[in-house]
């Protein structure tokens, strides 16, 4: 069980919250099931020993939500934002406050990264906290299986690739994929090519692709395609071929890594997976029946950046006890209570390794955290018809077999009108 550093008795002290007596924080996020409970048990000590009371909202279309409400002048005091780029809007249009006046930016600096206080700032200015997110650059294997064929865990990718020809040699599928996920199908495989191209053109060029400055048909985006093309297009490579790719479930793909006997050998996903894996399969053990390694790095020049998504907070009403809400909830024993209970990670240096639940999402963490170089998905920076949109359709169209010039340029031309020209 998690030992939680912070005494309930001292929290109102610690975040000087005593004085603020009964109230309320309405708040917005996506947030159901499993994942409203755990943020639940988040608020639990807030709200005993503030008074205030946390009204939680949750809707999966958090984006029309908010628009509406913020149009309508009647915003709540505090939304979750699905990608800095909704925070970028809303701090661009004057809906957000200025978190540098809330919270103790010496502070913040000590327990966060550069990156993150970059990814929630706009024009120099911090509008959004990250309370924990989600490591994608990560590729999932069976330990067992590798040891029973004596397979190594690869350390660059011309070492993956080989490890790939060696399995396809005995006649079985490395790679297990799967880009079925309904209306947003295709999304598993934009992150392969964000990884990849951090991994071939650096961060500077990711980043000039994410917001259009350099074209889809440029070299290093038709690069990456065509390196996760020799995989995912390869019917050696993945199980059930192309067909199979594109049918899959992308929680079901993994499953294939644990029948007997495997059917594939390796799964690139996030860590989120991890859960898909014990509901199909409860009695496996983290870090014996299954486990992970950080996706090798493609050009030495790059190394290994890491790429994810995260829970971002953003606060839209100037309220003391919203105040007081973002300040516990950037607060390490806020964050601990929330990956404690849903295996995610911290964004947060000074959560303790001991509070993950596993030896799994502690590796998570520590790679997130010393990673030299990270990016937000990029997809869900870009505008919405390009990200969830023809780059799923591009996914679902290339895969399919359909040739990379014309599949960049339909991409290029919806980018065009997207971003404006």
């Amino acid at each position: 069980m998690v030992t939680m550093v912070l005494l309930a008795t001292s929290l109102a002290a610690l975040f000087g919250l005593t004085a603020l007596g009964a109230g309320r924080v309405t708040m917005l996020g996506t947030w159901g099931g499993q994942e409203l409970e755990a943020f639940l048990q988040v608020l639990e000590p807030f709200e005993r020993e503030t008074g205030i009371d946390v009204e939680f909202t949750g809707t999966r279309d958090l984006v029309a939500v908010l628009t509406t409400r913020v149009a309508a002048g009647n915003p709540p005091d505090v939304a979750a934002l699905p990608n800095p780029g909704q925070m970028v809007e809303l701090a661009a249009e004057g809906h957000l406050v200025d978190l540098s006046g809330v919270l103790d930016m010496q502070t913040m600096r000590s327990q966060y990264a550069p990156v993150w206080l970059d990814l929630g700032s706009y024009q120099g200015k911090l509008y959004a906290i990250f309370i924990s997110a989600d490591l994608k650059s990560l590729v999932w294997y069976n330990p067992k299986a590798f040891a029973a064929r004596g397979y190594a865990v690869p350390s660059t990718w011309d070492e993956m690739m080989a490890l790939s020809d060696k399995i396809a040699g005995t006649g079985v599928t490395p790679w297990s994929i799967g880009l079925e996920s309904g209306a947003a199908s295709g999304w598993p495989g934009t992150d392969w090519i964000e990884d990849i191209m951090l991994r071939t053109a650096g961060p500077e060029v990711y980043d000039r692709w994410v917001a259009h400055e350099i074209p889809w048909t440029d070299p290093a985006v038709r690069r990456a395609w065509e390196i996760f093309g020799q995989i995912v297009r390869n019917p050696r490579y993945v199980y059930g071929g192309t067909t199979g790719a594109l049918s899959t479930n992308f929680g079901d793909a993994v499953s294939f890594l644990f029948t007997q006997p495997p059917r594939a050998y390796l799964h690139r996903q996030a860590t989120f997976i991890q859960s898909f894996i014990l509901q199909s399969n409860p009695n496996l053990v983290a870090g014996e029946d299954y486990d992970f390694f950080a996706l090798p790095p493609i050009d030495p020049a790059w190394g290994t950046p890491a790429l994810g998504a995260a829970d971002m907070v953003a606060m839209l009403r100037d309220t003391p006890e919203a105040r007081a809400l973002m300040r516990y909830l950037a607060s390490p024993e806020a964050q601990q209570r929330w990956v404690a209970a849903l295996g995610k990670v911290s964004a947060n240096r000074a959560v303790p390794m001991e509070a993950y639940p596993d030896p799994l999402t502690r590796k998570a963490a520590q790679v997130l955290v010393s990673a030299q170089v990270f990016r937000f998905d990029g997809s869900d920076l870009m505008p919405a018809a390009v990200g969830s949109g023809a780059f799923w359709e591009g996914i679902l169209q290339y895969v399919a077999g359909e040739d990379l010039d014309s599949v960049l340029e339909s991409i290029e031309a919806q980018a065009q009108d997207a971003y404006g020209g």
